[in-house]
């Protein structure tokens, strides 16, 4: 039988990539198969990853991949050695020490971000990084912002759990900091998103690749942080949070236990749906196609444990994809003779969105693998 938890933070609008909908969203449903899609798209050659059918063989291929993914990623500079960190405040909360911070990333800036540790637990403590969603920030993770859909700050200190979370490119206090400045929140759409994906580009490198950093740089110093047992580390997230949390952890293995929230999402099936539009221009890694699709990345990831909660009727997300993504994910997981540590529930009717359900099936995983 299920825990039951009263969460103060009873979702009524939930962040898509693009845009803000009510929880009783006019539910997507898949077209046929290539449906309006020009022919000439048709034709192009899509990888199919096919994992090995031994481990050994995987086990060298797996170098090869994650290689190759950092090479994609682009010329990323090296993370600094020795962080610059400025503590901005440090409060006593109900049940936890709030502190926010500052670390220079050494690039283009400062990511801001919030620890909480709980008071009420002795030792080292396991910590979740939970990564906010496009169009949001730090403060939706740690309950200070109006949407409450990906707060989860409340429930996870009251386990136990230190909760970290940063603001990523263009979002919260990031705003107005990309290369055109201030100018940048004066102008309507993604303008910062999108001068920072051209700057990158003329420099060699992804934004993505660039995200991904600064989760790495925010890890380096929780390295630093005597509270925190860096062998229990989660990372959890929704939307962009999601796609970020399952490429953090297949790149970096200082990250134990991963639940994504919605965008387990195979590349060709959205291109076959139509719904490229779903997702920022942030998330396009130049030359992925060339290799292989998503699976490659999340089968790094194996064999630790991997959770992914997303709805029937997400855009981002096209069933079919999520489908084959399944079975392929079941194929690397048993290779290691850990099936169980793979799983994913796909919700009927639900669209993109981070329901309470979602959150009792988060906690409950990082309690049978992280604690």
């Amino acid at each position: 039988m299920k825990k039951c938890f009263c969460f103060f933070f009873l979702s009524f609008i939930y962040l898509t990539d693009n845009f803000s909908v009510f929880a009783q969203e006019v539910l997507w449903k898949e077209q046929a198969p290539w449906a309006g899609v020009p022919e000439y798209y048709q034709k192009w050659e899509y990888p199919d990853y096919k994992f090995p059918s031994e481990l050994t063989s995987w086990k060298k291929e797996r170098v090869q991949v994650s290689e190759t993914l950092q090479k994609l990623l682009g010329d990323i500079p090296p993370r600094p050695k020795n962080l610059n960190v400025q503590t901005v405040f440090k409060k006593q909360m109900n049940g936890y020490i709030l502190e926010k911070f500052l670390i220079d990333n050494g690039v283009d800036g400062w990511i801001p971000g919030f620890l909480a540790i709980p008071s009420h637990v002795k030792g080292k403590v396991p910590l979740i990084l939970g990564l906010h969603g496009h169009s949001s920030s730090k403060e939706n993770i740690m309950g200070s912002n109006s949407s409450t859909a990906q707060d989860v700050l409340a429930l996870l200190i009251s386990k136990g759990y230190a909760v970290m979370a940063i603001d990523s490119y263009f979002n919260g206090e990031r705003k107005g900091t990309g290369p055109a400045g201030e100018l940048e929140t004066q102008l309507k759409g993604a303008d910062q998103e999108g001068s920072q994906f051209k700057i990158n580009l003329w420099f060699g490198r992804s934004l993505w690749g660039m995200q991904i950093r600064d989760e790495q740089i925010a890890l380096d110093y929780l390295n630093s942080r005597p509270e925190i047992d860096m062998e229990r580390i989660g990372v959890e997230g929704m939307s962009m949070g999601s796609t970020r949390a399952w490429w953090l952890a297949a790149l970096d293995s200082r990250i134990k236990v991963v639940v994504g929230v919605a965008c387990f999402t195979r590349y060709k099936e959205l291109i076959e749906q139509r719904e490229l539009k779903s997702h920022g221009i942030y998330y396009f890694v130049p030359g992925m196609l060339q290799h292989f699709d998503t699976e490659a990345v999340m089968g790094l990831i194996a064999p630790r444990p991997f959770l992914a909660l997303t709805g029937d009727s997400d855009s981002g997300s096209p069933l079919s994809g999520m489908k084959v993504l399944e079975k392929k994910l079941d194929t690397v997981y048993s290779l290691y003779k850990e099936k169980d540590k793979f799983k994913s529930i796909i919700y009927q009717n639900t669209g993109h969105v981070y329901t309470d359900d979602m959150k009792i099936e988060m906690l409950d995983w990082f309690e049978k693998y992280l604690k």
